[in-house]
């Protein structure tokens, strides 16, 4: 792994080519992702099943799409009993967390009658998406699945592959979304997933809201159907950030960041440090880890492709660079890591301490795995509840209230020259 010297030209050329991993950079795909949805929009169930056979490698028709309850038992009796238990337990970590972000309805009154409010309430649907056609991930599932029911939202559809050349999805995959709480699913992907749960077709009934993590077709495809409904985010490749001084434990180090290079080429691993010492440690135990890894190959790309270790002259500079890079997962085994916490300003999720490794969050703790990438963590947020509520604002004025500011707001009214906005009031106290 390189290690080079922190400064701002190496700094200003990483965000270059980390940003060039973004879904917005992959125009040639574009064309392709809208000449999909376009089609499923016009052809309902036709398209999609036209593309679920030629993509997936199964004989997909509108009575198949959806997912049986027999096979939602069957399931069940496929997957370990350990690892049911588990799934189990995980949800119930991820419930405990999301119950916490809830928000209540609030109104506030005036003596002159005035009264003033937000009133809270859930999407009705939303289309939750989860991988699934060569690789499974009921950590997604879960982490999809469980802020929606949190919220209260009635119709939760899970919308994921089926295994390649079946027409069956993966048992892990529907006892997840199960435990979850989905309340349909449908066994469709990439980008015809996306489209027929935007537009709705004869099969499946379109939802307001999709959210989720996919290849790069199904991140274009969001971008396409957003307007026609909400989507939660576009989202990148994945990536780790890592903040170590002396004191680090370099094979923990090595380990975090491999947990992430594992994911695909284009996966993005960077340590930042203070120590010329714990980079060179961090890099021979890289390579001795290479060794053991099942995923070698994508491991090495991804490292030769956005690898990085990064040593600055000081804490603050470290501190500096990860708020300008504003990682999807940061870590910090520091002497002090939450004093250094307190300084960082842009990041998907924090993890604290040489226990706290990422993984933990991939799959147990409770806060959710679904985060920003690719620099939008600068302003965009994990997925939370928040996604599947909606605000209404509640405003309820007596004779009275109006009557104390009727003229400003027909002066404010007309001033920007709509005089019927002046007259709807000014009706009520001529």
């Amino acid at each position: 792994m390189r290690i080079l010297k922190l400064d701002n030209e190496t700094k200003k050329n990483i965000l270059n080519d980390l940003l060039k991993r973004s879904p917005s950079q992959y125009a040639e795909y574009e064309e392709t992702v809208k000449k999909i949805v376009n089609d499923v929009a016009l052809r309902g169930d036709e398209a999609v099943c036209e593309y679920t056979s030629k993509f997936d490698g199964w004989d997909a028709t509108p009575d198949k799409l959806k997912v049986p309850s027999k096979e939602i038992d069957d399931a069940y009796k496929a997957v370990d009993e350990k690892f049911v238990n588990i799934l189990r337990e995980a949800a119930a970590n991820i419930v405990d967390y999301h119950v916490k972000q809830k928000k209540q309805t609030w109104i506030s009154t005036k003596d002159n009658g005035s009264i003033l409010g937000q009133r809270y309430t859930p999407i009705d649907s939303v289309g939750c998406y989860a991988p699934g056609g060569k690789a499974y991930y009921p950590s997604s599932v879960l982490m999809n699945i469980i802020p929606a029911k949190v919220a209260g939202v009635k119709r939760i559809v899970l919308a994921t592959p089926a295994m390649k050349g079946t027409d069956k999805v993966n048992p892990i995959t529907l006892v997840a979304a199960d435990i979850a709480g989905a309340t349909e699913i449908i066994k469709v992907g990439g980008a015809q997933a996306v489209a027929a749960m935007a537009y709705g077709t004869d099969t499946v009934d379109k939802v307001c809201k999709i959210t989720g993590p996919g290849n790069i077709f199904v991140a274009l495809a969001k971008k396409a159907v957003f307007g026609m409904v909400g989507i939660d985010s576009i989202a990148g490749p994945s990536e780790i950030l890592v903040i170590a001084d002396d004191t680090a434990d370099p094979r923990f180090v090595a380990s975090d960041l491999l947990s992430q290079a594992e994911h695909d080429e284009l996966a993005s691993a960077i340590l930042l440090t203070d120590s010329e010492d714990l980079a060179k440690k961090v890099a021979s135990e890289i390579d001795s880890f290479l060794n053991k890894l099942d995923r070698r190959d994508i491991i090495e790309r991804s490292l030769e492709n956005y690898g990085y270790i990064l040593v600055g002259e000081t804490l603050d500079d470290l501190i500096d660079a990860a708020n300008d890079i504003a990682s999807e997962h940061l870590e910090i085994q520091t002497a002090a890591p939450f004093e250094v916490m307190t300084k960082i300003r842009n990041a998907g999720a924090i993890f604290l301490g040489p226990y706290s490794s990422e993984p933990l969050g991939d799959y147990f703790a409770g806060p959710n795995h679904i985060l920003p990438t690719n620099g939008t963590a600068k302003f965009f947020s994990p997925l939370s509840i928040d996604e599947f509520m909606k605000k209404t604002s509640i405003i309820a004025f007596s004779e009275e209230g109006l009557k104390e500011v009727h003229e400003k707001i027909e002066y404010f009214a007309t001033e920007e020259q709509l005089t019927a906005h002046a007259n709807s009031i000014r009706v009520r106290f001529e």
